[in-house]
């Protein structure tokens, strides 16, 4: 009797387990244009001259001190210590 309650136990916690729903996969939003910029990662940071940008937009250099205000406009450019792009992203 008392291995069948700890069996039905043990099966009841499992059952419980697979109606949990899975975790919502959430995709960041580019609502700054960031996706569609990553070719220019490891270009000189001066490729940004000859492109026209309608949002607001930030180089970020090493070690220089910025906001940390968030804003999704905006395209954040952050740079290697030699100038070149070295990532992209909204904030």
């Amino acid at each position: 009797m008392r291995r069948t309650l700890i069996l039905l136990t043990a099966l009841a916690s499992l059952s419980a387990c697979g109606k949990d729903k899975e975790p919502e996969i959430v995709l960041p939003t580019d609502s700054c244009g960031a996706v569609r910029l990553q070719g220019l990662v490891s270009q000189p940071v001066e490729v940004l001259d000859t492109i026209r940008f309608t949002q607001p937009m930030r180089i970020v250099r090493p070690g220089e001190a910025v906001t940390m205000d968030f804003s999704p406009a905006r395209l954040t450019v952050e740079t290697t210590a030699t100038d070149r792009i070295s990532r992209l992203s909204c904030g």
